[in-house]
């Protein structure tokens, strides 16, 4: 049986280039799924520092030219083996020859036109290559669904390539002016109508990726009905209601070779769920060393790795942060964003020292450490597609406090003080005291409560957070849109079942030699089916 090809194009994956938590995904679930019996690959641009990075392993497998308006320009086709994955790369210089992922807004635009393009272009016999399923990412690859549409598939090629569009987060969606977007993509006109891309008289690389993909997934089941409301929709909700009947949510999951407390070679020490008390100890010490915190391991430490933009909750943070030093909590801030929140977050750590530390950076090994370091994990998002830090944060042992929506609601099961269940914190509306409120009862429980507080640590981490289930249901999707069956369907553990039935008919003669009375015989009848029962 043939497996279920599957290309994946996205503008940024780990362990490439990362910006977000769009480069984790892409770079752990084609992984994942190729142990499910798909064949799954990933093209994205062969951006700076991949190509100085990974140059001596790429082959190189040819260039062609590619139509952008009036201009035909170079774009060169690399591959490289990781992590039993193939992985394609877009050469060209003059769009992705930059240090930084992203550059500005309006060139952007046209880099991932041309993107888009070249990977429509290469796909099939050029990289020896034909996907049963074209998945998409985000804006950066939203055009692609309408480009295969109006430029292959009318003329008889890529018939049978379906396509999957996965919005990651609604709130950035590809808009710019209808005249420059057309011309380089060669637009037809019939294309260019408010149903189809157009938003606000321009052209809407989001929209278009809802609108002709087979099916459109977000990142949690929350948030593929929070994105149909007036609140999260960001405009394009009823789009979405409108073609409700593709949408689903798949759960993201997280990277268990990297984020592993157990075999974590970035933290000071290695523990799993037997040895965390040792473990967690040991890493928040080095931790409040590092950062120049007090050394106390009374206090709770509470933390956030984030972007530091609004949708992260910082105002709500801001608002009551003093508050929280002063009621004795360490707070540790990991992350880049708006200069306001840099400042405002700075300002507070210079004048609590010992207290807290705002890292104004992006450090892997730094972020490891905070994980493993800290008690309490802090994300009072206004929205939140599915997050994966509070899944990292639980796999560490650290307890998390979050907004009760999207990923965040499905993930996090607030704890119960009367029957003991519940892996974190949450509290639901938008508010500072409300996000206050419930961290102050965290840290209650974690200083006066530590049976409580071992029993919330030993329930997040137990947890599976891993792409093995998220990927199956990728792959049932996969086989679902495109009508081909998956291996896994095969009856075998059936197939292993029917020898134990024999086994146990075999013995049975040997019963027959005891005195046949009707009473007996009736004990035995029942115990046969006792053992057909056990056999099962």
């Amino acid at each position: 049986m043939d497996k279920i090809k599957v290309l994946f194009a996205s503008s940024e994956v780990s362990p490439f280039v990362k910006v977000g938590g769009l480069a984790d995904v892409v770079g752990a679930l084609p992984v994942e799924l190729n142990k499910d019996n798909v064949d799954a690959r990933v093209i994205l641009p062969l951006y700076k520092k991949i190509k100085i990075k990974y140059q001596d392993e790429m082959q190189f497998l040819g260039w062609k030219l590619v139509r952008m308006g009036w201009r035909s320009l170079y774009a060169g086709l690399f591959q490289l083996e990781k992590n039993d994955t193939i992985f394609y790369f877009v050469d060209n210089e003059y769009y992705f020859n930059f240090d930084q992922v992203y550059v500005e807004y309006v060139f952007d635009i046209e880099r991932y036109c041309f993107y888009q393009r070249a990977v429509l272009d290469f796909m099939g016999d050029f990289m020896n290559f034909e996907p049963n399923v074209l998945h998409c990412n985000d804006w950066q690859t939203g055009m692609m669904p309408l480009l295969l549409d109006a430029h292959f598939k009318k003329h008889g090629y890529h018939t049978n390539v379906q396509t999957v569009f996965t919005i990651h987060n609604l709130k950035y969606q590809g808009v710019h002016a209808t005249d420059v977007v057309r011309e380089m993509l060669d637009l037809p006109d019939e294309y260019l109508r408010d149903e189809f891309c157009i938003k606000d008289r321009a052209i809407n690389f989001m929209k278009a990726g809802i609108v002709f993909s087979n099916s459109v997934t977000t990142v949690s089941p929350t948030y593929a009905y929070e994105i149909m409301t007036d609140y999260y929709g960001e405009g394009l909700n009823y789009t979405l209601q409108k073609y409700a009947y593709k949408v689903s949510g798949i759960l993201n999951g997280i990277n268990d070779l990297e984020y592993n407390p157990k075999k974590d070679d970035k933290i000071p020490v290695k523990y799993d769920i037997k040895t965390y008390q040792k473990g967690k100890a040991a890493c928040k010490e080095s931790l409040q060393k590092q950062l120049g915190l007090e050394v106390n391991p009374g206090a709770p430490l509470c933390a956030m790795i984030s972007r530091l933009v609004d949708q992260k909750g910082l105002d709500l943070l801001l608002y009551v942060l003093d508050e929280m030093l002063y009621d004795g909590m360490q707070i540790v801030i990991l992350g880049t964003g708006d200069n306001y929140y840099e400042r405002a977050l700075v300002d507070t750590a210079n004048r609590n020292p010992g207290k807290m530390c705002a890292c104004i950076d992006f450090d892997s090994g730094l972020a490891h450490t905070i994980y493993a370091g800290a008690d309490i994990f802090l994300m009072p998002s206004l929205f939140e597609p599915c997050g994966l830090s509070q899944l990292v944060s639980m796999a560490y042992g650290t307890v998390p406090v979050v907004r009760e929506t999207g990923g965040l609601k499905d993930t996090v099961t607030p704890y119960n003080e009367f029957t003991g269940e519940g892996n974190g914190f949450s509290f639901a509306n938008i508010n500072a005291h409300e996000f206050l409120f419930v961290t102050k009862y965290a840290c209650d429980l974690y200083r006066n409560h530590k049976d409580v507080w071992d029993k919330l640590i030993k329930t997040g981490m137990s947890g599976d957070y891993s792409w093995k289930k998220s990927a199956k249901e990728y792959a049932g999707l996969y086989s679902l849109i495109t009508g081909i069956p998956l291996e896994e369907e095969k009856p075998e553990v059936k197939a292993e079942e029917k020898p134990e039935p024999k086994k146990a008919e075999a013995k049975k003669p040997a019963a027959k030699k005891a005195p046949a009375k009707k009473s007996s015989a009736k004990k035995s009848a029942a115990a046969k089916s006792d053992k057909k029962e056990e056999t099962k």
